[in-house]
């Protein structure tokens, strides 16, 4: 790398920012049985940024990124902000949907790897595609430092995970992504030896905060396409030395109840981080008591944010348990009531973020922004308490709380009270309408391979355990959880699959 006219941290493109600490000869990423030097990154992304430069974009072109997790996915990030916008597209939506994201943001162009450029073909139309075939390691090119940029331009769009609505495009600027970077290094205290498994896409928030900040730190991404088998991702864990391992809810039940995760030594492994939503707090417990050397840090973030809002110490997750924690250095959280007012201790009230790693809101949407981001702060959706010692506890999101026989019951709190079950993999409650209750609690489960558990038997255990109105009306043990693409139950698609079911059964009457 050369150095250009950028003067300061404060000044650098995100990608110039993200690149600027691995050595040459360092491995920068693992991908099958190869192993890419960050002098290989940087001249892979050098040589698409020529490629984009022969396109002769205008400047700030949004430039669409399509297809599973891989070195060029990450060369082609790096290559799409450095004078342009990086819009990540979901290789796991269909066509359709990955075409109305791509002609709401209006990409100019897009990078590709070949199999994705056949599937999705008629999505690009006349518009130009990179695709892999664009690299030539063997032939080195030198990734110059870009002049100074306003740290204050969109360096991404990423959409939103769609669990509440519709995926929405959140502006991330040069300014989120360093903040955001160097908040989660100083916390979670990443080295250039740290060694990350990924499992979540890089198109959501969370998988491209592992990938930012391990590039920010001259570690290196290890990367696992294939989670539904647990036991690969293991066996990467264990080949490759992996420090480090992150995932959403979903992913522990299958690691803790359904592969050798517990059996397994692993004894390069150091560190697990957990977001993406609320892990019950019996899963917790689990983890700790299989991998007790294993520092666990239970994270909260959303896309609007960067990704990462707050942690909590592992040291505390003991006496905290089923706490987020507090924000991350530079972020500031507040639990405010409808007036924008700090609840005391034990009130319920709304998450609201302030710091630097907030976005500036939704691209070309200032109807939705307004909602969202407003008195300089982030509305965060979700419903939370806070104790005594400023440790925050969420409730619910607004929109996943039930009203059932005039109470409000958090599907979160049923949800971790049927995973006491050992032989339950995943659980998740929804409402769904009733003319009586308002809402009736329904409460859908896996059950982890080899295990047999009734329906019958999970109200049984409920009954005893939860107060009488927060008993579900039925509970329905199904094969599988319908996830979102970055892996999050899609509640939304129980309450379909519910409201469908009662209409087709008031037909057959």
């Amino acid at each position: 790398m050369t150095t250009g006219q950028a003067t300061s941290l404060s000044e650098l493109n995100a990608s110039d920012y993200l690149l600027a600490a691995g050595r040459p000869s360092d491995p920068a990423v693992i991908e099958g049985d190869r192993t890419f030097t960050y002098r290989d990154l940087r001249s892979a992304a050098a040589q698409l940024v020529e490629r984009l430069a022969d396109l002769e974009l205008p400047p700030g072109s949004r430039i669409g990124i399509l297809g599973s997790n891989s070195f060029f996915w990450i060369a082609a990030y790096l290559a799409a902000m450095k004078g342009n916008v990086a819009v990540p597209l979901s290789d796991r939506a269909s066509p359709a949907e990955v075409a109305r994201q791509a002609s709401a943001v209006g990409c100019a162009a897009f990078f590709a790897d070949r199999l994705h450029r056949r599937r999705f073909a008629d999505v690009f139309g006349d518009l130009p595609v990179v695709t892999d075939e664009a690299l030539d390691l063997a032939r080195p090119c030198e990734w110059t430092e870009s002049v100074a940029v306003d740290p204050d331009v969109d360096a991404a769009l990423m959409f939103t995970s769609g669990t509440t609505s519709g995926p929405k495009a959140v502006r991330v600027t040069h300014r989120n992504i360093r903040a955001n970077t160097t908040s989660i290094i100083a916390y979670l205290g990443l080295r250039d030896d740290d060694r990350i498994l990924v499992i979540l896409p890089f198109f959501y928030c969370y998988g491209a905060s592992l990938m930012h900040t391990h590039l920010r730190a001259g570690g290196s991404i290890v990367i696992c396409n294939q989670f539904v088998f647990p036991e690969v991702a293991l066996d990467l864990i264990e080949k490759q030395r992996c420090t480090g391992f992150a995932g959403v809810p979903s992913t522990f039940p299958l690691l803790l109840r359904a592969s050798s995760f517990g059996t397994r030594e692993l004894p390069s492994l150091r560190m697990i981080q957990q977001a993406g939503g609320t892990l019950p707090p019996p899963l917790v417990q689990e983890l700790l008591a299989a991998k007790p050397q294993v520092r666990l840090f239970v994270m909260y973030g959303q896309t609007e944010a960067t990704a990462r809002l707050s942690y909590l110490p592992p040291e505390r997750l003991v006496d905290k348990l089923g706490s987020i924690g507090r924000g991350i250095p530079g972020v500031e959280l507040r639990v405010v009531d409808e007036n924008g007012r700090p609840v005391a201790a034990g009130e319920t009230g709304e998450i609201v973020a302030y710091g630097e790693n907030i976005s500036p809101g939704y691209y070309q949407d200032p109807a939705e922004s307004a909602g969202k981001f407003r008195d300089g702060g982030l509305w965060t959706g979700d419903l939370a308490i806070v104790d005594e010692d400023g440790f925050i506890f969420i409730v619910d999101r607004k929109s996943d709380f039930i009203k059932s026989w005039g109470h409000r019951v958090s599907s979160l709190d049923i949800e971790a009270c049927a995973l006491r079950l050992p032989d339950l993999v995943a659980a998740a409650a929804v409402g769904v309408p009733d003319p009586e209750a308002g809402e009736a609690v329904t409460l859908f489960v896996t059950v982890r391979p080899g295990a047999t558990v009734s329906a019958d038997e999970v109200l049984t255990f409920l009954r005893g355990q939860l107060a009488k109105h927060m008993v579900p009306r039925a509970v329905h043990v199904v094969p599988a959880m319908p996830l979102t693409a970055s892996g999050k139950i899609a509640k939304a698609k129980l309450r379909d699959s519910l409201g469908e079911a009662i209409s087709s059964a008031a037909r057959g009457a």
